[in-house]
């Protein structure tokens, strides 16, 4: 069935066949990748606004080059280059853009629930870019495509989240998708990094590493959020490396077929040694060029053109 859903806010609310219908519509459009010429144009005369006001790298290309792809075109605002630094509201920073007609307004803010509140207001398609330690679905969207187009499935896996649980907005959308498509969910970090309650989204409690990892088929790595966690949980990065960092040593205690992600950007050495995160079970590179077509997925369903394509088809089909 097309997509119906006007803004993608979260995991959260999903259904199974939803995230797969974004899965399989990635999987066309990585294709258009590898073409000489990476562009198509379904999305011409679509603006597009990315609306940033945290620093990104990954998410925040990774959406242009999406856009660019699709033939959108892109607007980048972030913090610094807009009237939010005057003192002006975010809800009138985004009245103003809507009043130049955007069609998709990417956001990425650091108060949870911003992104679901510009939703509720306007009538553009709202993508959810992160929203402080509440969710980040695209990261989740593209996490289980790497591990789809690796290992062919979801269901059936055993898949390590590992790290600082508790300030993550990609552990929370990672484990609703996995647990969605049918994944077991172990997770594990410091004292002080799992919240209370996380059996309750389905997710196994294992702190350490060493009792994780023999029963895995993914680990995924976090980064520590030090600029959330106010306050220091654990003495230094030496300390966590020697403790729960996945150094080459601790890989050997998972199976040879085990795979390595993380979100990044990768502290190496702490959370992930070089050898690991530049090593053959490293899938850390392969997430970055999903995420290029796992943003354009979103963007081409948003935008609502699988439904004008569905239409044609159905009216081709009635002709016939």
């Amino acid at each position: 069935m097309p997509w119906t859903r006007k803004d993608l806010l979260g995991i959260a609310g999903l259904s199974p066949a939803e995230i797969l219908e974004v899965l399989d519509t990635a999987a066309t459009m990585k294709e258009i990748s590898t073409r000489e010429i990476k562009k198509v144009p379904v999305l011409r005369g679509k603006t597009v606004v990315n609306l940033f006001f945290e620093a990104s790298t990954r998410t925040r290309v990774s959406f242009e080059i999406a856009e660019k792809r699709l033939s959108a075109d892109a607007v980048n605002v972030s913090t610094s280059g807009s009237s939010v630094s005057k003192g002006e509201t975010l809800l009138d920073t985004a009245r103003n853009l809507q009043a130049m007609n955007p069609d998709i307004i990417v956001l990425r803010h650091s108060c949870p629930g911003t992104p679901a509140l510009l939703a509720s207001r306007l009538p553009a398609a709202v993508i959810n870019a992160g929203d402080g330690a509440h969710e980040h679905p695209t990261q989740a969207l593209l996490d289980l495509f790497t591990i789809r187009e690796r290992l062919g499935r979801i269901a059936g896996l055993t898949v390590g989240i590992f790290g600082d649980i508790a300030h993550s907005r990609v552990a929370r959308s990672d484990l609703l998708a996995l647990r969605a498509l049918g994944a077991r969910v172990l997770v594990g970090g410091p004292p002080g990094m799992i919240p209370p309650g996380i059996e309750e989204m389905g997710a196994e409690i294992a702190p350490r590493l060493e009792r994780m990892l023999p029963e895995l088929d993914v680990l995924i790595m976090l980064r520590i959020q030090l600029e959330r966690q106010g306050g220091a949980l654990f003495p230094s990065g030496r300390e966590y490396a020697t403790h729960f960092g996945l150094s080459p040593e601790r890989l050997l205690l998972g199976r040879r077929e085990l795979l390595v992600m993380h979100p990044g950007p990768v502290n190496r050495g702490i959370e992930v040694s070089p050898e690991v995160a530049d090593g053959p079970q490293s899938l850390i590179l392969d997430q970055v060029t999903s995420g290029v077509a796992v943003r354009m997925a979103v963007l081409y369903l948003l935008s609502g053109a699988n439904r004008a394509a569905a239409a044609v088809e159905g009216r081709g089909a009635h002709e016939r």
